[in-house]
């Protein structure tokens, strides 16, 4: 109730949305009794159930005591069931056995976790020792407010090095403090 118009709209039009399609799937059984033998209709039931009441018979109790929260509380065990609406995303399983190839390329992004893990520790690492190096050869230079500490100077390393933002902005004053110190970045980009 305390939310905008616009946000109390889109919840009660999901909210019909949901319970007519519950309403369609269980129209749907020849005999109704078969809807309890179906896993994913009674975990829909569950859920539909549980926005009707947080939507409509809360709202509604709400109203009628007078108040934005009532005398309920803050309602916060409706809240931990919101999340069980999140568990319509279960329901992306039966995705998985209509189209193998989704599959397929789901277990090729996870084999292929570990070594980007390990790429990533590697250019942790490199950052810190070229932070470090960067942060001791700037010091009393005027090139130290871009590397003020070793980790203001592993972001600035991150950024302009290994992501290349701005490179040349960050490359022109560093040529013209010392080469020894665009030759050490360089020689970063080419680690990183």
């Amino acid at each position: 109730l305390q939310s905008p118009p616009f946000f109390q709209i889109v919840e009660h039009l999901f909210c019909f949305y949901f319970t007519y399609e519950w309403t369609m799937r269980y129209r749907a059984f020849k005999r109704k009794r078969d809807g309890l033998k179906d896993f994913w209709f009674i975990f829909d039931s569950l859920l539909v159930s549980t926005m009707v009441f947080e939507t409509w018979v809360m709202t509604a109790i709400f109203l009628i005591i007078g108040g934005t929260s009532g005398g309920l509380g803050n309602a916060g065990i409706l809240r931990m069931a919101r999340l069980l609406r999140l568990m319509r995303m279960a329901r992306m399983a039966r995705l998985l056995r209509a189209m193998p190839e989704l599959l397929i390329l789901i277990k090729g992004m996870v084999a292929a976790l570990r070594s980007v893990a390990f790429t990533l520790g590697l250019l942790l690492v490199i950052l810190y020792i070229f932070g470090i190096l960067f942060r001791q050869l700037c010091e009393d230079s005027p090139c130290e407010e871009t590397f003020p500490t070793v980790l203001e100077a592993m972001h600035v390393l991150l950024v302009n090095g290994a992501l290349m933002d701005s490179l040349s902005f960050f490359v022109q004053p560093l040529q013209e403090q010392s080469i020894v110190l665009l030759l050490i970045f360089y020689v970063y980009l080419l680690l990183a």
